[in-house]
């Protein structure tokens, strides 16, 4: 069966944006504000749920997270759920308020919680500044069910983290396998809700992102074999 029309006036607006997304733009392809109101010609808020769809695992980029684009573009990289089919499209959850984006962030230190970095500050390698927003972020509880909580996130993590599901049942089963010293080490991290690394940690992390060639020659200054 075919895709709906993404001009049919009988589906909603963020429906037909989706449509519109895929089979117009195409995915890898940038478009534009003005691009969105020149589609929907008197919608209101029509680039509203063309972002809406970022909440369906839709990935579209702006300047924030593809450092190519300008700031008027975006670029709609990979489709989500097919928010034109029946059953799907419902919003998960109420918008979050101006108040809970305040006590999220507030609760989360104003720092990601999945990087640590805080607003303003650039990304290591970069002249990015970070950004931080509320993202939902599934939680798989001990007795197996899950819920979702809100989360402090920057927008690169916001990128990258879509989809992941935080599993506390792990993390408490793994708790409970450490000695007395490493739950010190653990209970102080957490008091601070923050941990500084060491240099040769932080090292380890920039050789990771080396290419192969590049890794190599790291392991004939360390006079290793190579891989």
């Amino acid at each position: 069966m075919g895709l709906p029309s993404w001009t049919d006036q009988k589906l909603g607006t963020m429906k037909r944006a989706a449509l519109w997304l895929v089979a117009v733009v195409g995915e890898g392809n940038v478009f534009t504000k003005e691009d969105v109101k020149a589609a929907f010609p008197g919608v209101s808020q029509a680039d509203r749920r063309v972002r809406d769809l970022r909440d369906f695992g839709w990935r579209i980029d702006t300047h924030r997270e593809d450092v190519t684009l300008g700031q008027h573009e975006q670029r709609f990289v990979a489709q989500g759920e097919p928010v034109w089919e029946p059953g799907k499209g419902t919003k998960p959850g109420s918008s979050i308020t101006d108040t809970q984006r305040r006590e999220v962030l507030a609760r989360d230190g104003h720092h990601c919680r999945s990087c640590g970095i805080t607003p303003g500050e650039t990304f290591a390698g970069t002249y990015e500044s970070a950004q931080l927003d509320i993202a939902r972020r599934p939680v798989l509880l001990p007795d197996g069910s899950s819920t979702v909580e809100l989360v402090a996130e920057c927008n690169r993590c916001r990128v990258g983290g879509r989809g992941l599901t935080a599993d506390l049942k792990s993390v408490l089963n793994r708790l409970g396998r450490l000695g007395a010293l490493e739950r010190k080490t653990i209970s102080d991290w957490l008091a601070a809700d923050t941990r500084e690394f060491a240099e040769v940690e932080r090292l380890w992390a920039d050789i990771r992102t080396l290419p192969a060639d590049a890794r190599d020659r790291v392991r004939e200054v360390l006079a290793l074999p190579s891989a």
